[in-house]
């Protein structure tokens, strides 16, 4: 498992990197306003799919089944039931896709009101987002062919795939834009062609393992039936976190403009430490959890659990708290420059506070869930779900009304409460602390399930474990703390002075974090599987 997190990763670290470098390309050259809140919430819709299906619910229900296929039937099994699985979801995307196309001005109406004062960003809306709705075909079918992959424990194809949609919209931004006569329809034209690129970039790694077939539709076949079982309800019970944020981006569209990319740049600051350690543990863990399953090993499903627990934690602390003290001067560094401003860096770093908060939960989660999935048990992520998803509209409203009333001045509330939502930045903040609510909510139920299940015991050494942890991060928020004491303030200061006051930043606490848990007894061979 070590090594198929190490090879996950580190292709998921290039892909992250070059999302940073994505995002700078949109920001410096558009800034955040009104044009580029229509492109991240065009892209937003097929991104919450992409989630949705290569990172959620699909990869959720097709790897048990496939592992189960894998490690008890024939090889010719397993090709019919690739040729079956691609024809009937790709039969079922298609008309999906058609209708997201047929009704894109409807979908645009939930996010942008069309009766608005600016009708052009409503059209805008509706033209980015009839350019990026096609992404989910593509990238549905992308992680069928993952998700195969990966079970044969091949992850790097897969963890590199995302890279291509990178790469495109930089592009996209640096290239393209300027030769049209609406650049932000450069992002748009970007999401299209990435999508049919990293499905084509997938096929001959699925031929090496010669599961390269013909789709066949397949929707009475038994081993479908099963997957597409599955699938419903880890349609949500996997995505929670996704489907609040598209509920967060409904009411960003009634706040102040800027507020959509403000909170979009700041998931790219939770998107590392989630990618990289998160999403690849989730990843590599569900395959191993579904064959300790079938070979009714229950020591082996509970020290892999262990491991993964130890593993994010590890990380998902640390990253939790440097965010938060270095929200400023991370955005500052990276993004501030031409048409981003001081301002924008500032209200960027509200989102990260909200959002980086909720940073242990969202980690937890990717490790937590196959626990259930890998034992083909779907009910119980959606009743924690569910729970999740109404109280996190329910934070929604309570915070964004504690929020408004700390921050509105009097003057403004006089105008309406729309018009003050859709004039005071800031906002934005309560939507954050909502997402990381929830998370805990739902995490902290699922656990309660999952100890009722008796499937996993704690092994020997938590206990000193969280011990060394706590005071490794303790000493690394010290020194940040007193850097930043010592430090003169990010926003005034130039390029070079920026980046090596960050390099400083992270350096120290960096290395802090790590000689404090050398110090206390940690060692590399701590990180193997038990």
């Amino acid at each position: 498992m070590l090594r198929g997190l190490l090879s996950f990763s580190s292709m998921t670290m290039i892909s992250r990197v070059l999302g940073l470098v994505r995002d700078q390309a949109i920001s410096i050259t558009f800034g955040a306003n009104a044009t580029t809140d229509a492109f991240w919430v065009a892209f937003r819709v097929p991104n919450f799919l992409r989630r949705l299906f290569a990172e959620g619910s699909f990869a959720t229900a097709f790897v048990p089944v496939f592992t189960e296929v894998k490690e008890t039937r024939p090889h010719a099994d397993l090709r019919e039931l690739m040729s079956r699985v691609s024809g009937t979801l790709g039969g079922i995307l298609l008309v999906l896709t058609a209708l997201g196309l047929i009704f894109t001005p409807q979908i645009a109406w939930l996010f942008a009101d069309a009766d608005a004062a600016d009708p052009v960003k409503y059209g805008l809306l509706v033209d980015l987002l009839r350019l990026t709705f096609p992404f989910l075909l593509f990238v549905s079918l992308t992680a069928l062919a993952g998700g195969a992959l990966n079970s044969f424990q091949k992850f790097a194809m897969p963890a590199l795939t995302p890279v291509i949609l990178n790469l495109c919209m930089i592009a996209g931004a640096l290239w393209l834009a300027p030769r049209l006569e609406v650049p932000i329809l450069a992002l748009g034209w970007s999401v299209l062609a990435a999508g049919v690129l990293q499905l084509l970039f997938q096929l001959p790694s699925l031929k090496g393992i010669n599961l390269l077939t013909l789709p066949r539709w397949g929707w009475n076949h038994p081993d479908v039936r099963r997957v597409l079982t599955l699938m419903v309800p880890t349609l949500f019970g996997s995505s929670v976190a996704q489907i609040n944020l598209m509920l967060d981006t409904v009411i960003a569209a009634k706040l102040s403009d800027g507020s959509q990319s403000w909170l979009s740049l700041a998931d790219r600051f939770l998107e590392l430490p989630l990618g990289v350690f998160g999403v690849a543990l989730g990843t590599v863990i569900l395959p191993a959890l579904a064959r300790h399953h079938v070979k009714t090993d229950g020591e082996g499903f509970s020290n892999a659990l262990d491991w993964g627990l130890r593993m994010t934690l590890l990380i998902a602390v640390p990253a939790m708290l440097g965010l938060l003290l270095l929200a400023e001067p991370l955005i500052a560094t990276l993004f501030q420059y031409r048409q981003f401003t001081p301002f924008d860096t500032r209200m960027t770093a509200l989102s990260v506070y909200g959002l980086s908060f909720g940073l242990p939960a969202f980690a937890l989660l990717k490790v937590v869930l196959p626990a259930f999935y890998s034992r083909q048990d779907t009910k119980t992520p959606v009743r924690a779900g569910l729970v999740a998803l109404v109280a996190n509209m329910v934070f929604n409203f309570i915070l964004l009304a504690v929020v408004y009333q700390i921050m509105v001045p009097e003057a403004l509330k006089a105008q309406g409460v729309m018009a003050a939502l859709a004039k005071q930045p800031g906002l934005h903040l309560a939507l954050g602390i909502a997402s990381a609510l929830s998370s805990y909510l739902n995490l902290g139920l699922l656990w309660y399930w999952l100890g009722k299940t008796g499937v996993y015991q704690r092994r020997p050494g938590w206990g000193g474990y969280v011990v060394r942890l706590l005071l490794s991060c303790a000493a690394m928020v010290a020194v940040l703390l007193a850097l930043l004491y010592w430090l003169p303030a990010f926003t005034p200061m130039d390029k070079w002075h920026r980046i090596g006051s960050l390099a400083l930043l992270v350096g120290g606490g960096g290395l802090t974090y790590l000689l404090a848990m050398v110090a206390m007894g940690f060692r590399p061979r701590d990180l193997r599987g038990h």
